[in-house]
């Protein structure tokens, strides 16, 4: 029998044990404290006390074979989210260039800067344009090319397509390079003082069509000289060296600002007779044609070249150095000093706005012709010079 002086001693282990059975609902019963433990619960000695008794304790947590305590959900499967790969777009291709040949009248010079510019600096090519410049094998050979279709466009002059246009080809100025006059009469220094009165029976050479035709007629006949009275031998692209191993007396040229320092260099000297010096009116130095009868299908083509040559043309006389380098690089052959000292007058006379048109300078021109007698029929100005810009 326990000692009533001693006091009881639970162990501590023993007390919570005990509690936690009290507090768990719905448990089966303990098994006897004197039946060996079972396989279902496990046995918590509560020391070696006066008691000598041990608490049997439930598995709280099941079995692998068990059933889920009902209280925790069961976990859902974890599915696997899709993944997508999203691959860029194919990048659109450019519309594909417009192609555009463009015939030039001579060899590239200072003249055809805004052509020139316009290709190297890529303009035509942002503008959807895939633009050629070529070069003639005979000045007389790009218009001709031009009316038979086989061009978009040529560089010509004007008194050319007013020649042209009165023989019936179908021609029309659809842009403006060189607003003033390049053409003119280079006389030999030690020749007579007196040209263009004294040039009856001299060797006179010439490079265009219209020079023979047009302009020297016109210049000669108000001196009273004839063209039959004068020798004319036509120097094509040699107008050097024709004229030194020529000994000509003077030559029509439509390259009155690089010529004379090309023949210097040569030893020969010369004095320019400027044509509207002489009665014969102002007139465009270098112009765009294009085919009358194709006009229709090509509008658009064309407004484009006329855009691309404005801003070309703002560019260079913005940065005449810079422009000069370009085609410095880009065409090695026109780094010549005739070339040089013909850069900063050539950009005074480029035309600011290529598409401007002023229909009474082709007016005029024509009525001139009528009175030297050069044509009988002449051709409304409409017919000769159209504005792509007008509505």
């Amino acid at each position: 029998m326990p000692d009533p002086a001693r006091p009881l001693r639970f162990p501590v282990q023993a007390c919570l044990l005990a509690l936690l059975l009290t507090l768990l609902p719905g448990e089966a019963p303990a098994e006897p404290l004197d039946a060996p433990p079972s396989s279902e619960s496990s046995a918590v000695e509560t020391g070696h006390g006066d008691l000598g008794t041990s608490v049997m304790v439930p598995r709280l947590l099941p079995t692998s074979d068990a059933t889920p305590d009902a209280r925790e959900p069961p976990q859902a499967p974890v599915e696997e989210i899709p993944t997508i790969a999203v691959t860029p777009p194919e990048p659109l291709e450019p519309p594909p260039l417009k192609p555009v040949e463009i015939m030039l009248d001579w060899y590239p010079g200072p003249q055809h800067a805004a052509l020139l510019v316009a290709y190297h600096k890529g303009i035509y090519r942002r503008l959807g344009l895939e633009v050629t410049l070529s070069t003639p094998a005979d000045p007389a050979l790009p218009a001709r090319l031009l009316a038979a279709g086989r061009i978009e466009l040529a560089v010509s002059r004007q008194p050319l397509l007013h020649l042209l246009a009165g023989r019936g080809l179908p021609l029309v100025r659809v842009g403006t390079l060189v607003d003033l006059p390049l053409g003119g009469l280079l006389v030999r220094n030690g020749g007579d003082t007196e040209a263009p009165f004294s040039l009856a029976g001299k060797r006179i050479g010439y490079s265009t069509e219209e020079a023979r035709e047009l302009l020297l007629p016109t210049l000669l006949r108000p001196h009273g000289v004839g063209v039959h009275e004068l020798e004319l031998v036509d120097i094509n692209f040699g107008a050097v060296n024709e004229v030194v191993e020529q000994s000509l007396d003077a030559i029509m040229t439509p390259q009155r600002l690089t010529l004379p320092r090309q023949l210097g260099d040569e030893g020969v000297g010369t004095r320019l007779l400027r044509l509207e010096e002489h009665g014969v009116p102002p007139h465009e130095g270098l112009i765009l044609l294009a085919n009358r009868d194709r006009i229709g299908g090509q509008r658009e083509t064309l407004r484009r070249v006329l855009e691309a040559l404005t801003e070309a043309t703002a560019w260079l006389l913005e940065e005449p150095d810079a422009a000069w380098q370009l085609l410095q690089e880009q065409e090695p052959a026109l780094d010549t000093p005739a070339n040089r000292d013909a850069w900063l007058p050539m950009l005074l006379r480029l035309s600011a706005r290529p598409a401007a048109l002023d229909l009474g300078n082709y007016q005029r021109f024509e009525e001139y012709l009528v009175a030297q007698g050069l044509t009988e029929h002449p051709t409304p100005a409409e017919k000769l010079a159209l504005d792509l810009g007008a509505p």
